[in-house]
């Protein structure tokens, strides 16, 4: 009966003191104030106040049951969807908002909506996964900021996709252990293409010198990614870098020559189209013949594919117990210049600038553990 008289006095209340009212009820009912005969009644005023066309009001009732475990939720998802102000208490906080409710919200409302969303103390896979599908570049660096978010690799590698342009979204995505490394190599080539289109770099360098030191540096830098990648996640790398066109013979024979054995037996049976057991026997064991044919299966010419196998077999032999296995691009370098092959001479060289790059970036490495070491 006491809500009655509610109802019937909020008819011409003022709208200071309807908001004073509303939020009086909607703490008594949070906090099982009311008697459990007058609940329905109360859940119903709640409702009805939802069309009070003062913000004001709206406002009191989210501030009073964001919090709440057991508010209906006839009176929550109408608020949630209200102005930011008064849905931000309820996405914020309120419990009640499943991920389908959430992932509703996140595909039609505003980007202060996403923005909501990715700032909850918890966010699932299945909500992240919405905001990386249609998320700003603001909501999804909050995302990424939230370590109450859980973030699928699939997702992280959409984001990827979609915002990897950007550099707060780029260094964000880098410094996650749990980003796929397909994912990852495309952020760096990203990088790399920022890095060329950078105007005072092209004054200063020269267009066509900036793309050669970009692509060696995006080379380099994935050739060490290839050294911390999972075995598992290794196929999946070595087909992103097929279809970016990163399969270079440069960048194949530099990894042979470096001893990048796991990636180099996978890139060859991706490329070959056999099996990764058959190949791995080749390349172990097979005969110099055997080993040029499957070259020559992944799309190589006749002289690159004798190249690469005779790479394999210098390769065998310092594994093995040589003077290292950075000699083996060094001694058919030598022996590409004494048999005058212009072709693969000019392919060696490019294989040795590269190996020259990584060494580099190696001692840049070295040097900056030792200058922190020190202090």
């Amino acid at each position: 009966m006491i809500v009655h008289a509610f109802l019937r006095w909020i008819e011409t209340a003022r709208a200071a003191d309807r908001a004073k009212a509303a939020s009086v009820l909607a703490r008594a009912y949070a906090k099982s104030r009311i008697a459990p005969d007058d609940r329905r009644a109360a859940e119903m005023a709640m409702i009805f106040l939802l069309d009070d066309p003062a913000p004001k009001v709206r406002l009191a009732l989210a501030e009073a049951l964001a919090s709440c475990a057991d508010a209906p939720r006839a009176v929550i998802l109408p608020l949630a969807e209200d102005q930011p102000e008064i849905a931000a208490h309820i996405i914020l906080c309120s419990c009640l908002l499943t991920d389908a409710d959430l992932v509703d919200l996140a595909a039609k409302g505003s980007d202060v909506t996403r923005m909501l969303i990715a700032n909850r103390s918890h966010v699932s896979r299945a909500v992240s996964a919405a905001l990386a599908e249609v998320g700003g570049v603001e909501d999804v660096l909050a995302l990424l900021e939230n370590e109450g978010a859980m973030l699928s690799r699939r997702s992280l590698t959409r984001i990827a996709e979609r915002l990897g342009d950007d550099a707060d979204i780029r260094a964000l995505l880098l410094d996650r252990d749990d980003l796929p490394s397909d994912a990852r190599h495309g952020l760096v080539e990203k990088v790399g293409t920022a890095l060329a289109g950078f105007g005072l770099i092209q004054a200063a360098v020269g267009t066509g010198r900036v793309e050669r030191i970009t692509r060696e540096a995006c080379d380099v830098a994935t050739i060490g990614m290839v050294a911390e990648v999972a075995a598992a996640e290794m196929p999946a790398l070595v087909e992103h870098l097929r279809v970016t066109g990163r399969l270079t013979p440069v960048f194949l024979m530099h990894a042979l020559c470096t001893g990048r054995a796991e990636f180099f037996v996978a890139a060859i049976a991706n490329l070959s189209g056999q099996e990764e057991r058959r190949v791995r026997s080749l390349l172990s064991n097979g005969r110099e013949a055997a080993v040029r044919a499957l070259y020559e299966t992944t799309g190589l010419g006749a002289d690159v594919s004798a190249l690469f196998a005779e790479a394999t077999i210098l390769w065998r032999r310092e594994a093995k117990g040589g003077d290292g296995l950075h000699s083996v691009s060094e001694m058919l370098l030598v022996r590409s210049r004494a048999m005058g092959n212009a072709a693969c001479q000019a392919m060696l060289e490019l294989v040795e600038r590269l190996a020259i790059a990584e060494q580099r970036q190696t001692a840049r490495s070295y040097a900056l553990i030792a200058t922190r070491e020190a202090a």
